[in-house]
């Protein structure tokens, strides 16, 4: 295990030094040469290994191993944009061996799981396993910002019909919300201008700005700045299915402009929707995005809605309060019987190696999970520690690395040996 551990580390560190966050296409790089240049590490790799590749014109790759019924990884080698507040370089591949870290975007989600998934492949292959399934470890460019590549994939290659996604939570998860990105249209304002936050859609703004009046007394109340002509908010960036656990920017900056009604409708459940809740969890709505142009406000909310409701029924709400809005992405939920084999088996590997008695949770995240007929996210999180994914100072434990060779192996074994 030393060895392999140590192979994880170097190939985590050398793979989040890519930023393949996404940026314009080019020649044969439809999300940037970065996010290009990483999938071809992470297939080169592993076909120094003796496996089987294939990349599919740079929106995603796949790793082959073994014949017969196919069986699917799915995990993702581009990131969210860095975002502020790192005090590790965001791209820096940082191996911290007196806190027993890795810092870098994409060491939790996702490229630190993928290259785990791929390590755990090796290390049956190198010790003589034959599954009885073809597994395809399948890697996507484009998961962050609306799947184009699970798109392509599906176009020119078979998508199996079961398998996992190393990119969520532990024990497994075996239903996720419905998820809504929604381009909100409000009506223009003469009073100020730029009015502009947020980087993507899925992550709470951190940063918003306008350039209007400096009125100290509700500048302080609202706690933001002036700088260089402009009023500055500055907030906590999360993912978008957790704002909880983020502070959103844009917020203060509407009650500052006295956008009462938009803060009201956006920032207090104006729309009646917040109190939709089922087993999979309540409705969590994030307006992530605003920006000012000569048609109006624009804001980009990030809804994660119960997996036995309708999108229907939040389009509803917000049609009744007179919003106009545009449908950026939609994936409907993900829902397994927690007793059916995929579900019992990853549960029962990861409470074997752990020697935790946990049971099937249920998700606000969207993974690639849903691309497959019989799918479930598997990790990397666990229950109780601190989640740095869409954060700044994302990092992966040298533990959590240990934990998930193991994991990973164990249930590729099990799940594909018959």
């Amino acid at each position: 295990m030393n060895e392999l551990f140590n192979s994880a580390v170097k190939y985590i560190s050398e793979i989040v030094k890519f930023d393949s966050s996404q940026k314009p296409a080019e020649c044969g790089a439809p999300f940037g040469k970065e996010t290009a240049e990483c999938l071809e590490y992470f297939l080169k790799l592993a076909a120094s290994f003796g496996f089987e590749t294939k990349n599919y014109d740079n929106y995603a790759g796949e790793v082959i191993f073994g014949e017969g019924e196919e069986f699917a990884i799915l995990a993702h080698l581009d990131v969210v944009p860095a975002g502020s507040g790192w005090t590790h370089e965001p791209f820096g591949g940082e191996i911290d061996y007196d806190n027993r870290k890795i810092w870098g975007r994409g060491t939790m989600d996702d490229k630190g799981p993928a290259v785990c998934a791929l390590l755990a492949l090796k290390t049956l292959k190198d010790t003589g396993f034959k599954p009885k399934k073809k597994i395809k470890l399948i890697v996507g460019c484009n998961e962050e910002n609306g799947w184009a590549c699970i798109d392509y994939y599906n176009a020119h290659a078979h998508m199996p019909e079961t398998g996992f996604s190393p990119d969520a939570d532990f024990p497994v998860i075996y239903a996720e919300k419905g998820i809504l990105h929604l381009k909100l249209k409000f009506g223009a304002d003469k009073n100020f201008t730029a009015l502009k936050g947020g980087e993507r859609g899925n992550m709470v703004c951190d940063l918003c700005e306008v350039t209007a009046q400096a009125d100290g007394g509700r500048l302080k109340k609202y706690n933001l700045t002036s700088e260089n002509g402009k009023i500055v908010s500055r907030g906590k960036s999360a993912h978008g299915s957790t704002p909880e656990l983020g502070v959103n920017a844009i917020a203060p900056i509407l009650l500052y402009l006295g956008l009462d009604k938009m803060h009201a409708l956006l920032f207090e459940d104006g729309f009646g929707i917040q109190s939709f809740e089922d087993e999979t969890g309540r409705l969590t709505f994030s307006p992530n995005v605003i920006e000012q142009t000569a048609d109006g406000i624009f804001v980009t909310c990030d809804v994660r809605y119960p997996a036995t409701f309708d999108k229907a029924q939040i389009l509803s709400a917000i049609e009744s309060r007179g919003v106009s809005y545009e449908i950026l992405h939609y994936q409907a939920p993900l829902y397994n019987d927690k007793n059916c084999e995929l579900i019992k088996t990853l549960c029962g590997v990861y409470n074997e190696v752990t020697g935790k008695h946990m049971q099937p949770v249920a998700i606000g995240g969207g993974t690639y999970a849903r691309a497959l007929k019989c799918g479930a996210a598997f990790g990397p999180e666990e229950e109780g520690e601190e989640q740095t994914i869409h954060k700044p100072d994302e990092y992966i434990t040298f533990t959590k690395i240990e934990r998930c060779l193991e994991i990973y192996r164990l249930a590729v074994e099990r799940l594909t040996r018959k």
